[in-house]
């Protein structure tokens, strides 16, 4: 069946926390070594690399969600970024990146297609307005480039780097089966009605 922009907009949200997922794992096999060690890269390393998504995501999803409450934009936007790395370890970035995760989940969860032009202001020196449309789109295009980046960088360790080239094909929903399993999720959930994000599990 057809499906509106803003359930689009949705589905990326779970898809970015499930591509988070699978890569947060294959961190979590590195070494603290091979985990800091400098690396090719736009930012110079894997964990440099997690913490900017990181920190970039707090800094998106603040603005979405103040424009969401009908509260004025943040007064001090860049306080999220008042430490370039502000955590150590792969452990504490996948518990955070989880967290935004699941607070943009939430975001996208009540939208609907007649609300995605309604503007969104950051206030930088030169404020920045985005629809919410827009400043969406912009936010996943930049979690897939700088997770892109890790996933190269992964192909320099020990450990695998995870498949993260897909979407929710809807014949290989057993192939990431164990992974909803650990999220909490179903595939109905994703697809079917919308559902309470309290049914996601911490």
């Amino acid at each position: 069946m057809d499906q509106p922009l803003s359930h689009h907009l949705l589905t990326m949200a779970y898809q970015n926390a499930w591509a988070n997922h699978r890569l947060a794992k294959a961190c979590g096999q590195l070494s603290q070594a091979e985990f800091v060690a400098q690396r090719v890269s736009f930012f110079p390393s894997i964990k440099a690399t997690l913490n900017h998504i990181l920190t970039c995501d707090w800094f998106y999803v603040d603005a979405l969600e103040r424009e969401l409450r009908g509260e004025s934009p943040h007064p001090d936007c860049y306080v999220f970024f008042t430490q370039d790395e502000p955590f150590d370890t792969s452990v504490d970035l996948k518990r955070e990146q989880s967290l935004v995760d699941r607070r943009l989940i939430a975001y996208c969860e009540p939208l609907q297609d007649a609300d995605l032009d309604r503007v969104v202001t950051i206030a930088r020196a030169h404020p920045q307005r985005d629809s919410r449309l827009r400043m969406l789109a912009h936010l996943f295009e930049h979690q897939l480039h700088h997770r892109g980046q890790v996933h190269a960088m992964l192909s320099g360790t020990s450990v695998k780097p995870p498949q993260l080239d897909e979407f929710f094909c809807a014949g290989e929903a057993a192939l990431r089966a164990e992974d909803f399993a650990e999220l909490g999720w179903t595939e109905e959930q994703i697809w079917g009605c919308r559902t309470s994000t309290q049914t996601l599990t911490e």
